[in-house]
Formats: structure tokens, C-alpha cells, sequence
């Protein structure tokens, strides 16, 4: 069993920056792959980040590419999601999320989810 919780989230304006975190209790953190989900109000939770234990190889959707940056710190159990240049359409419930096995952009394989952090980005 691995718990999550999330925090960071607020209020910005449109071009400011956030960095949420993401902290791990329980099982090994290093053993699990990390993702970031968003889910805007009225719309299906999706895909925003991913970085393997190792923390090579970062995915992203297309959507943040250049302008959010995941990492990890496993000396340290925690995530992370450097978000800059915010736009009002990032404004969503941020949630940070863990797997040991599966295709990243299918939610179905993650295992393990955090409680979500509210993101308001505004015009």
C-alpha cells in the first residue's frame, strides 16, 4: 500500500508559476513509477506527467510540454510538478498518483492515488 498527499495548489495568475509535491508513506516509494492527473470541472480526469523510479525519461501531454517539469526525490518520498507560464486552462484538481506496471497514459493502471490539490489559474 502506498498513501499519497498531495499539496502546493492555489490561486495564481495567468504566467506564474507553482510547484506542487507529492509525499509517499508506506510501501517503498522508489519501487513505483509517479504520475501527475488534472480534472477540470466537467471533464474526465487525464494524463499530465510521469517519471519511472529511476526518474529518466519524463512523459508528458503535449498540453504542458516546456512548461511543466515532474521529478522526484526518493531519498526524500516525494514528487514533484514544477508547473511555470500557467494558463487559465491548467486550472483543474491536480492529483499525484503511483504504479509498478503499465502503460502511463491509461489511468486504469495507476494504483494509487492522493487526494487531489486545487490549481486556479487566473486570466
Amino acid at each position: 500500500q502506498v498513501h499519497l498527499v498531495e499539496s502546493g495548489g492555489g490561486l495564481v495568475q495567468a504566467g506564474d508559476s507553482l510547484r506542487l509535491s507529492c509525499k509517499a508513506s508506506g510501501r517503498s516509494f522508489r519501487n513505483y513509477s509517479l504520475g501527475w492527473f488534472r480534472q477540470a470541472p466537467g471533464k474526465e480526469r487525464e494524463f499530465v506527467a510521469a517519471v519511472p523510479w529511476s526518474g529518466h525519461n519524463t512523459y508528458y501531454i503535449d498540453s504542458v510540454k516546456g512548461r511543466f517539469t515532474i521529478s522526484r526525490d526518493n531519498a526524500k518520498n516525494t514528487g514533484y510538478l514544477q508547473m511555470n507560464s500557467l494558463k487559465p486552462e491548467d486550472t483543474a484538481v491536480y492529483y499525484c498518483a503511483a504504479q509498478s506496471n503499465g502503460n502511463y497514459y491509461q489511468i486504469v493502471n495507476w494504483g494509487y492515488w492522493g487526494q487531489g490539490t486545487q490549481v486556479t489559474v487566473s486570466s
